[in-house]
């Protein structure tokens, strides 16, 4: 499929708009109103678009043919298509392979979870919305693979809540594991670590008792560690 590097409708003012109002604008200013009102039942997409909006757009105001087709008609072979090609930008991946999860098609798992790993943390939010509707069943292991990267622990906050909302056979362990390094004084990642005890007490599981209370004392982690202690089951 030939495709120009852009599309001669500039884009100049956007108005201040909602999510679901932006999609449609957009839409409308691009000429494909017919796909517009599917997009904006997805919530995650609109706010995607939203995101995107000065990535897709030129100094000019210009906007990328590909990032019209991308959010247009196209069917799954054509966005797989985005996902392998050579030198196609971020944004135009993320879009791919976001609607393809969505579509449950698992040729969008690798790109996902690449996403769900980085550093723009809204980045890792759409992703961690398309792996749970893709519903892979890798998804839970690639997700506690991330969160235990001790590297890459600053960019861990998405894979450990994506993996308490998947409540997986790996969540537990994977969330104590994270939550035990965090507990080191002077650990800077305590957002991470707060994220670990807010899952644990969600998902109950009376495994992680040790770990939570052992979280008690610290001064960011001990009003959750109690609310979470609250939750577990009976100790077996």
């Amino acid at each position: 499929m030939t495709r120009s590097p852009e599309i001669n409708r500039p884009v100049t003012s956007t108005p201040v708009l909602g999510s679901w109002e932006s999609v449609i604008w957009i839409a409308d200013s691009l000429g494909f109103m017919e796909i517009a009102a599917e997009l904006a039942r997805e919530p995650e997409f609109c706010s995607m678009i939203d995101r995107l909006r000065e990535e897709i757009r030129n100094a000019e105001g210009v906007v990328p043919l590909l990032f019209e087709e991308l959010a247009g008609p196209l069917g799954a072979e054509e966005l797989h298509g985005v996902l392998t090609a050579p030198a196609r930008p971020l944004w135009a991946r993320e879009i791919a392979a976001f609607r393809l999860g969505l579509a449950g098609d698992p040729r969008a798992f690798e790109a996902l979870v690449l996403l769900l790993n980085h550093r723009d943390p809204e980045r890792c939010v759409s992703a961690a919305h398309a792996l749970t509707r893709l519903g892979d069943p890798r998804t839970a292991r690639a997700a506690a693979a991330l969160a235990t990267n001790e590297l890459r622990v600053a960019y861990a906050l998405l894979p450990v809540r994506l993996l308490t909302g998947l409540r997986a056979p790996e969540s537990v362990p994977a969330l104590v594991t994270v939550l035990r390094r965090r507990l080191a004084p002077g650990d800077p990642h305590w957002r991470v670590g707060l994220a670990c005890v807010e899952g644990l007490g969600t998902l109950g599981d009376p495994a992680a008792r040790t770990v939570l209370e052992a979280a008690l004392p610290h001064p960011r982690f001990g009003g959750a560690a109690r609310e979470a202690l609250g939750r577990l089951g009976e100790q077996p």
